[in-house]
């Protein structure tokens, strides 16, 4: 099963520069801006939903319509636990300065003395840090080993199918159940969603 929609931010924008609009006066590119501005690298959205299967060595092709603009800002990716039943897979070169500008701030309060009475809340974030990402790189063919901790986190064993999903600005693998009860949840908001981004 494969449903693939591409947009591709640049072709689109320069449509509209030749046309003598604004990006304001379209949602789709509104939208691409707001993704520009979140330092994504790759011009292209990443849309698409896939199903694939788990092979018995935990590795999983990713779409070749998701892994091009995936690794356009370089080959190491970040893989990171999102949700129960969800991971997501990042450009590294995303995910690297906004994880470590973070830390850099709770760091400095830190060593100021404004998380004092705060430290059980500053362990809980250093567990999850401990345990909420990991490098990751692609083996031969676009296929992601997808590593302990993050196979128990997915719930799912070899042989199992998993949706991958373009998630604008990363690839996200979903537990089918928690795929479903999701989209289920999420797509009567579409509307306001876009309405909200585009405004």
């Amino acid at each position: 099963m494969q449903s693939f929609c591409g947009f591709n931010a640049t072709k689109w924008l320069n449509g509209v520069a030749r046309a003598g609009r604004s990006a304001r006066d379209f949602p789709a590119e509104r939208v691409a801006w707001v993704l520009r501005s979140t330092g994504m690298a790759a011009a292209d959205l990443l849309i698409g939903e896939f199903t694939r299967t788990l092979d018995e060595r935990f590795r999983l092709a990713i779409p070749p319509e998701l892994l091009e603009p995936l690794l356009a800002s370089g080959p190491r990716l970040v893989l990171a636990k999102e949700r129960a039943g969800c991971l997501s897979l990042w450009p590294a070169a995303i995910w690297k300065p906004r994880i470590d500008a973070a830390v850099d701030v709770v760091r400095s309060k830190m060593q100021a003395g404004l998380l004092s009475q705060r430290v059980g809340q500053v362990q809980d974030l250093g567990r999850l840090l401990s345990t909420r990402h990991r490098v990751v790189s692609l083996a031969a063919r676009g296929r992601l080993v997808v590593p302990e901790g993050f196979r128990e986190f997915l719930a799912v064993e070899p042989g199992a199918d998993l949706m991958v999903v373009g998630a604008a600005v990363c690839v996200e693998l979903w537990q089918p159940a928690a795929w479903t009860t999701f989209v289920t949840s999420e797509m009567p908001g579409f509307r306001q969603r876009i309405d909200e981004l585009t405004a």
